[in-house]
């Protein structure tokens, strides 16, 4: 059973049809044990990409400030091995990003092959948070879709696996985990002056992504919604997506192991 919501192609996406509570009838003890398992199917599938050195996984986590993306990471990408995983994290753009087009901070961060590349925050705030804010005009932004359409068809087509998640938390959630950074002080420290103003700005922010969704969900890089209110089925839908998608590499990647291991034994043969 599909735990995220994967967006349909070319059909607009209205948020409001999705619980950001929904557990799936799931419960949270059952949950926990799924995700060690889907993790540790998530470990030998990254040592199985390493190993065979073709191909490549981007995985984009979105969302709203307190959705959960270092969250993610931790409990589920912390199944990667980090000598072939590597999260970046797009903040600001510095003067000498500004310099180049949106994309080429971007690129120079795309998965080489054999490697995970993990988007906390991607190339889509250049058309959320610069939409939300109007830092750029209609005719600017407008034309990013396309070319982030065409940078993922590239990245496929030289073997890339891309899997974009919305970590979706209701408003009264956000609030509820502001406040509860605030009156801890060992988190406190991830609090920023900006975060009440931007959850003034939640209703907004959705419409956005509703847009976003709905435009740059593709059959090569599908976007996926991932109820998020709950942490432990956050992990658990994540895991699950992300374990069926690389499953459908498996064979693949078993082929190029055995190819270089042949390689290597004939090499060694030869030496003696």
């Amino acid at each position: 059973m599909a735990l995220a919501h994967q967006v349909e192609p070319g059909k607009k996406i209205h948020l409001s049809d999705i619980n950001p509570a929904d557990t799936g009838g799931l419960k949270r003890a059952d949950a926990a044990k799924d995700t060690v398992q889907l993790n540790e199917q998530l470990t030998d599938l990254q040592e199985m990409l390493y190993a065979a050195g073709d191909g490549s996984v981007l995985i984009v986590l979105q969302g709203l400030d307190t959705a959960g993306k270092d969250g993610t990471i931790t409990h589920v990408m912390g199944a990667f091995n980090p000598i072939g995983c590597r999260v970046e994290s797009f903040k600001i753009p510095t003067p000498t990003e500004l310099a180049h087009d949106f994309l080429w901070r971007v690129h120079l961060a795309a998965p080489a092959r054999g490697m995970i590349a993990i988007f906390n925050r991607s190339h889509y705030e250049d058309v959320l948070v610069t939409r939300v804010h109007k830092l750029v005009p209609k005719e600017v932004w407008e034309k990013r879709f396309e070319r982030i359409d065409q940078f993922e068809a590239l990245l496929t087509e030289n073997g890339t696996t891309v899997l974009k998640f919305f970590l979706y938390i209701s408003k009264d959630e956000q609030r509820a985990r502001l406040e509860a950074r605030e009156a801890d002080r060992e988190k406190a420290w991830k609090l920023s002056s900006s975060d009440w103003p931007e959850h003034e700005l939640y209703d907004q922010y959705i419409e956005v992504y509703e847009d976003v969704l709905s435009r740059c969900s593709t059959e090569h890089a599908p976007w996926y919604v991932v109820p998020a209110n709950h942490k432990w089925f956050r992990n658990l839908a994540v895991a699950r997506t992300i374990t069926e998608a690389l499953e459908g590499r498996r064979k693949e990647w078993r082929k190029a192991v055995e190819a270089r291991g042949a390689i290597q034994l004939a090499a060694r043969k030869a030496a003696k």
